[in-house]
């Protein structure tokens, strides 16, 4: 059955919990909320407010320092190679200073939102591809660092070899000729890029290939702590102000005069005399038709608000209080050690991104300058951790891991030489068996033992027959 009735549109008015056009609230209505908006400051590009703001703010200078120096202060572990040839390489990186080399990568790149390392091979032309195999003993040299604006990449001239490196520039040259260096072309084989915060496609054409400095992003933040806390120094100077109302003060300054005898002059040696009084003994000379007040100024709440600033600083940061400024964590029984955990956790992933690749040739060309052959294909290492364990932590861990290798070695599953290797790669971690030697490790027996023959009970002794009783 058909309805031939005609059908009648009703205009309803409909709301959601993001607008309301009735109470004007929510983002697109005409509010105060719906006319803020973003702008790019790209204070990226100006060299000279950074350096300022890094030599001027101690703010902006921690922003810059603590994550390098954290990323680059334990070190690293080094696994699949020889224990003697691992402490020539880690000696090697001291004598070259590669680690403050990387360290200032790390600090200009989050400064300037680009710098690079050069690896300084002696005798190699810079513009050529970077082949290891003809690095000979005692040749590389370190690492030069350069920060963006002392280089121009050859952005005419891109990477079109499929890889990670697609799309970057092959070369890079060197700009600015400073303290006698000379002009010089850099390949790309050569070069680690420590670029700063990373930006979409088109941003890092307007930054000429490079990422954004850590400052743009938390430049707002910055300001508003610095203003509050110089806000609250001024009003230091301001806490104890004092009023004095004169009778007819309008028609004595009208009148002027310097001198005593002057109405204007007689007023201001009157106010010279109260102050004498004051000082010495603590008195207040006034008329009788006079007034004087003291106005004491109330900080409550100021340091609130200055901690709440402070926390806004951190959170853009992604560093804790306690790290970024000494402060420690607001809050009953807080410790800030999960802030800390967090912390290193953040700073272990940019390790691993940022900085494993190019510390990866880093050693491979250390290794092949010191030894003068290719590093062994098992080579690898880790970052050590930036928590550090107390006595009671690491007592436990040793007990636990020592019984384990133990345990292992008892199974018949590895020989003394390997177990005596494994507790000493604990010293590490936990400082203790660094006594065992490589000559100690080299006369333990290497042949896997025979669970059977293995007594895991430290107490057993031989049994002993029952003498034969006397006659």
């Amino acid at each position: 059955m058909s309805d031939d009735k005609p059908r009648v549109r009703v205009k309803a008015a409909t709301a959601d919990s993001f607008q309301n056009f009735a109470t004007r609230t929510g983002v697109g209505t005409p509010n105060v909320l719906s006319a803020s908006t973003y702008q790019s400051n790209f204070l990226t590009l100006d060299r000279t407010k950074l350096e300022a703001a890094y030599r001027g703010s101690w703010v902006v200078g921690a922003s810059v320092d603590v994550v390098a120096e954290d990323m680059t202060r334990s070190g690293i572990s080094i696994s699949g190679i020889d224990p003697t040839e691992t402490d020539n390489v880690q000696r090697a990186m001291e004598h070259l200073a590669l680690w403050p080399a990387l360290q200032s990568g790390i600090k200009w790149g989050r400064l300037y939102g680009g710098a690079i390392g050069v690896a300084m091979v002696d005798g190699h032309n810079t513009a050529l591809p970077l082949n290891p195999d003809t690095i000979g003993k005692d040749q590389f040299k370190g690492l030069m660092i350069l920060d963006r604006w002392r280089l121009r990449p050859v952005v005419e001239d891109l990477i079109t070899e499929l890889g990670p490196n697609y799309g970057m520039p092959r070369f890079y040259e060197l700009s600015n000729v400073q303290l006698g260096m000379p002009t010089m072309r850099i390949h790309y084989s050569r070069v680690i890029r420590f670029d700063g915060l990373e930006v979409p496609y088109l941003q890092r054409q307007i930054n000429n290939t490079w990422g954004m400095s850590v400052v743009e992003r938390f430049y707002d933040r910055l300001v508003a702590f610095d203003s509050a806390t110089m806000g609250a120094a001024q009003l230091v100077h301001k806490a104890h102000l004092r009023t004095y109302a004169v009778d007819g003060l309008r028609d004595l300054i009208a009148q002027g005069g310097d001198d005593l005898g002057d109405a204007f002059g007689g007023l201001a040696g009157q106010i010279d005399l109260i102050r004498l009084y004051q000082s010495n003994e603590g008195m207040t000379l006034i008329d009788a038709a006079d007034k004087f007040e003291v106005h004491q100024y109330a900080f409550g709440g100021l340091s609130d608000v200055i901690v709440q600033f402070a926390q806004q600083v951190s959170g853009a940061l992604q560093i804790p209080l306690i790290r970024l400024l000494g402060q420690s964590a607001p809050g009953l029984n807080s410790t800030g050690d999960s802030d800390i955990r967090l912390y290193y956790d953040t700073i272990s992933a940019q390790q691993n991104k940022s900085l494993r690749t190019g510390l990866n040739m880093v050693l491979r060309l250390v290794y092949r300058s010191v030894f003068g052959r290719s590093i062994n294909p098992d080579f690898g290492f880790s970052f050590n951790p930036l928590w550090q364990m107390n006595a009671t932590e690491k007592a436990t861990i040793a007990a636990g891991k020592t019984e384990a290798i133990l345990k292992t070695r008892d199974a018949g599953l590895i020989s003394d030489q390997l177990a005596l290797t494994e507790l000493r790669a604990l010293s590490v971690e936990t400082g203790m068996w660094s006594a065992i030697t490589d000559q100690i490790i080299t006369d333990a027996d290497d042949e896997v033992p025979d669970p059977a023959e293995v007594s895991t009970d430290v107490g057993a002794v031989e049994p002993v027959e029952d003498a034969p009783p006397e006659a």
